[in-house]
């Protein structure tokens, strides 16, 4: 407390001293003073001088202070102002994010999808479109041959638009994206028993996927064509649809009904054949091992045909794989060369021959084969028994080419060791072998990304691979 004459004023405990010392460079209270008027000499009064000083040392505080307190209003305004700002920014990346997010929505899953799913997805459009009569096969197959030759002259992205249109539209459109094109590789229709991971058994499986996967990378456009098998991993498969229409093919002298699925695996086209009348054919719980696995897969083989033709689809390759559908090859150069296929080549691949199926020469006549013409020497009459026909070896004798997987290199040596029986076919066409060594999916099959292993390595790093050696000695129970 300051005590000046007769009168005291009181300066707030709150106030530091330490904020008035840039004016006045005071660093504690000053002491209580008890004024006496005193007059020198020339009638001053020192106690007026002493009152005068000390209000103006009381003005400075107060101006002090009042700053002080305009400073602090003016700080907390600027404080809620910036809470306020920072706000309504975080409100307005919420609703970009939100509208992005339903951008992302409304365009389903395009932006995902390889440039190969797209055009896999207009292509089973075009096939949809020919089962149920919208369009012929005659268009249908021009349609197709532009979409292909297309593909490196037009950003993909032009195609995505049209799979949301009705199909006036779709056509219209398609037809005015496609009117300047370019030829560019080849149409491969695989007709096979396995793909992974939609049905694996063996080593077939992962051959079909990763042969298709690397053809299509080249350029060429590639499908596949399975049963719909009761026990299928479709996961993996996008857009996958009933066509909900009903082709036709041939069987046991009559025409049978079978439904069409189509979707995209790995961006390439996969149509799936249900047999309806023969449903029991596949809606079992093995791929393999049944006393009419040749009755299942010459329906099988005959309804891919007939769905070739009838889908109106002219491709360059037919690619068969071992016996299953081995069949194809006869059926293709005996009834569907002269339909719309002339220039379509078979190419047979066999992953060994110790599986060949012998069966009665009139079975042939199940899928439309003339037994007569085909129980021959030079045919399908098996080498041994000749009382019955190697389905094998009728696939051998009807394709244009005939890859052996294997790691021998040299055909007379496949021949003589591998031939199970069949070396006499192989040397009358042994031009026409292929030796290739068996391979893998290297994008599967990668080590430096596998989760599944204990420590991943690489080429340029083999740390991990000492500790997956020991794991698997462990697992083994093999000695270190």
């Amino acid at each position: 407390m300051a005590i000046l004459g007769s009168s005291s004023i009181r300066i707030p405990p709150s106030l530091s001293t330490a904020s008035l010392a840039p004016r006045n460079r005071l660093t504690k209270s000053p002491p209580a003073i008890r004024c006496l008027r005193l007059e020198d000499h020339d009638g001053m009064d020192f106690s007026q001088a002493s009152s005068s000083q000390s209000g103006l040392q009381t003005n400075d505080v107060w101006q002090l202070f009042t700053e002080a307190q305009q400073n602090i209003l003016y700080l907390n305004k600027q404080r809620l102002m910036a809470i306020e700002e920072l706000s309504n920014a975080k409100k307005e990346i919420e609703t970009l994010l939100e509208k992005v997010e339903n951008l992302e929505l409304q365009n389903g899953t395009d932006n995902g999808k390889d440039e190969s799913s797209i055009l896999w997805e207009l292509l089973l459009r075009i096939d949809a479109m020919v089962l149920n009569g919208a369009i012929d096969t005659k268009d249908a197959s021009g349609l197709r041959r532009l979409v292909m030759d297309t593909k490196v002259s037009l950003p993909t992205s032009a195609f995505i638009p049209l799979l949301q249109m009705r199909d006036a539209e779709f056509l219209a459109e398609l037809h005015r994206l496609l009117e300047q094109s370019k030829s560019n590789g080849f149409h491969i229709v695989h007709i096979c028993a396995e793909m992974d991971p939609v049905v694996a058994v063996g080593s077939l499986g992962s051959y079909v996927t990763g042969l298709s996967r690397a053809l299509q990378r080249r350029g060429n456009l590639v499908e596949v064509i399975l049963p719909k098998y009761k026990s299928l991993n479709l996961t993996e498969v996008q857009g996958l649809q009933d066509t909900q229409a009903e082709f036709y093919s041939y069987f046991n002298g009559q025409l049978h009904g079978n439904k069409i699925w189509t979707g995209v695996l790995y961006g390439i086209g996969v149509t799936f054949i249900q047999p309806v009348q023969y449903s029991s054919f596949f809606d079992r719980d093995m791929i393999y091992g049944y006393p009419d696995d040749f009755e299942r897969f010459a329906y099988f083989a005959r309804a891919s045909l007939d769905y070739l033709v009838r889908s109106g689809k002219h491709p360059d390759i037919l690619h068969i794989h071992n016996w299953e559908t081995a069949i194809v090859g006869p059926l293709f150069w005996e009834v569907f060369a002269d339909q719309g296929l002339a220039a379509t080549r078979i190419l047979l691949t066999c992953q060994g021959f110790g599986s060949q199926c012998l069966e009665p020469p009139e079975k042939l006549g199940l899928c439309g084969l003339d037994p007569s013409r085909l129980n021959r020497p030079d045919r399908l009459q098996d080498n041994n028994k000749t009382h019955l026909v190697n389905i094998l070896k009728g696939g051998i004798v009807y394709s244009n080419k005939v890859v052996v997987l294997s790691s021998i290199h040299s055909k007379g040596r496949i021949i003589q060791s591998l031939g199970q029986g069949l070396e006499p076919t192989l040397l009358s066409h042994k031009d026409k072998l292929v030796v290739a060594p068996y391979g893998f999916e290297s994008s599967t099959w990668d080590p430096s990304m596998d989760k599944l292993l204990p420590e991943t390595y690489s080429a340029s790093d083999l740390k991990g691979k000492a500790v997956c050696k020991v794991s698997l000695q462990q697992l083994m129970g093999l000695s270190e």
